[in-house]
């Protein structure tokens, strides 16, 4: 199939769909939906993620969410299902929440095929705050990204997208707490604004173990996040109540503890009754910190350093939280782990487990990967990140450390490999392992009984305006 075209302008978008899409009047109308998911839905994200014209990439992610929800794969939010849990109405399975750095569109499109083809439900597209910041994508761009896969690969249920780690700055909070909580804020705000039904608010970065109560060392933690929740369910479209997730241990820190569990969430609730009234919607699940770390620990040779994870804690931790009526506890930095270990997470009822680095490894390592691009990669490494080399570190383990580095200078190209297709496949057969491991097979039942997706259509951007004028 021959590259995609990314289209210099709204009209020149609308010309490239014609037969397959129309505007009438300030809707989209669809005329060819199987054109739309084959070779109309490739020129509308390319155009979205890499025009150069800010209007033809308003109209082209525009039509993007128009033709989700025609076509019923709708952003929508987890929340409801995640409440069914924690009264114990569902159980047995984890939901993955996989990270898309790079390579979205394909990568969405691949996880939506994995899913059907076991009718999973459950499957969430996540990108954190730092990613987004080192790959090049704002929110609006992800979201749209993500929809466009669930397009292509003929998906007609809810699509979770989330917004993970929308963390704080510890050292830039205690330099300045007001700026660093505003930052969150607005994004926050700019999740809301796109279409994000599923935000994850990470605080734990504020936990202070010096203090000599754990009520003490969580408070800033707990405040800030029912905080910035009070602002997400001020700013949420009506009909919609946004999944929100809070943390109590930071990831590749000590592990938590169930004193740390309960104080949070009985310091979270108080806290969240003032700031937004008695009964206020709070938290579905809570992330906590059971032995692993973002990205894995290279080891000078290659390859990552074992995890000794605690699975009895995070049993625990997972059935104190539903006593709080939550999903349960999530798991972050699990994709590097040895395979054998996955199925253990629904056996301890784990809510939800969260997988980003084991797949662009997949990306990086897998043999159709170009040689002369990985050389080119390296060697942006050494010249952008040298001031991330530590001390007696192999060059293995920097570039290991730093090649997420390159995925935003390097997007497009990782886009347009010619190789795509075979390392997809590849991407393909780990998500539907993964997801047979984590039990989520079947779970397409549960978000058709629990979830209500929310249909909002949105204003007619002023470039399509012009655009449907000048074609009329």
């Amino acid at each position: 199939m021959p590259q995609p075209i990314v289209a210099a302008s709204a009209s020149e978008l609308l010309g490239l769909l014609s037969g397959i899409a129309h505007l009438d009047g300030e809707r989209l109308v669809l005329d060819d939906a199987a054109a739309l998911r084959g070779r109309g839905i490739r020129d509308v994200v390319w155009t979205a993620t890499f025009s150069a014209d800010e209007g033809a990439r308003e109209a082209a992610r525009w039509i993007v969410w128009e033709a989700s929800q025609a076509l019923g794969c709708h952003s929508a939010s987890i929340h409801e299902l995640y409440m069914a849990r924690g009264r114990g109405e569902v159980g047995g399975f984890t939901v993955p929440a996989i990270n898309l750095r790079t390579q979205v569109y394909d990568m969405a499109a691949a996880i939506f095929r994995a899913a059907a083809a076991r009718e999973v439900g459950t499957v969430i597209l996540e990108l954190a705050r730092s990613e987004q910041e080192y790959t090049f994508q704002r929110p609006g761009e992800y979201i749209t990204g993500a929809l466009a896969g669930a397009i292509a690969a003929g998906w007609s249920s809810p699509v979770f997208v989330q917004g993970d780690h929308y963390q704080f700055n510890a050292r830039k909070y205690v330099a300045d707490p007001e700026a660093t909580t505003d930052g969150v804020r607005k994004l926050a705000r700019e999740a809301v604004a796109c279409g994000y039904g599923n935000i994850d608010i990470d605080s734990s970065t504020l936990v202070d173990l010096s203090f000599p109560t754990v009520d003490e060392q969580q408070r800033v933690n707990y405040q800030r996040a029912a905080e910035l929740s009070a602002l997400i369910r001020s700013v949420e479209p009506a009909g919609l109540t946004i999944s929100i997730g809070g943390e109590i241990g930071e990831v590749g820190k000590e592990n938590s503890t169930e004193a740390e569990l309960r104080t949070y969430l009985d310091g979270y609730r108080l806290e969240l009754d003032r700031l937004a009234g008695a009964g206020a919607i709070g938290l579905s699940k809570v992330s906590v910190q059971t032995g692993t770390s973002h990205g894995g620990i290279p080891l000078p040779g290659g390859g990552v350093a074992a995890v000794k994870l605690d699975f009895g804690t995070l049993e625990r931790l997972s059935a104190v939280a539903r006593e709080y009526g939550l999903a349960g506890a999530v798991q972050h930095g699990a994709s590097t782990l040895p395979d054998e270990l996955f199925h253990r997470f629904p056996a301890v009822q784990t809510a939800e487990v969260h997988l980003a680095t084991g797949f662009q490894n997949l990306l990086y390592e897998h043999p159709a990967f170009p040689a002369d691009l990985h050389r080119e990669i390296d060697g942006w490494c050494g010249a952008n990140c040298a001031e991330e080399r530590r001390e007696g570190e192999s060059e293995t383990q920097f570039i290991y450390k730093t090649r997420k580095k390159a995925l935003g200078p390097y997007k497009r190209t990782l886009w347009e490999l010619t190789t795509k297709d075979e390392i997809i496949a590849a991407q393909e057969a780990k998500i539907g392992f993964l997801m047979d491991q984590l039990a989520v097979g079947g779970t397409a039942a549960l978000v058709a009984r629990y979830v209500r997706p929310l249909a909002i259509s949105r204003p007619l951007p002023e470039s399509l305006r012009g655009a449907s004028v000048a074609q009329g």
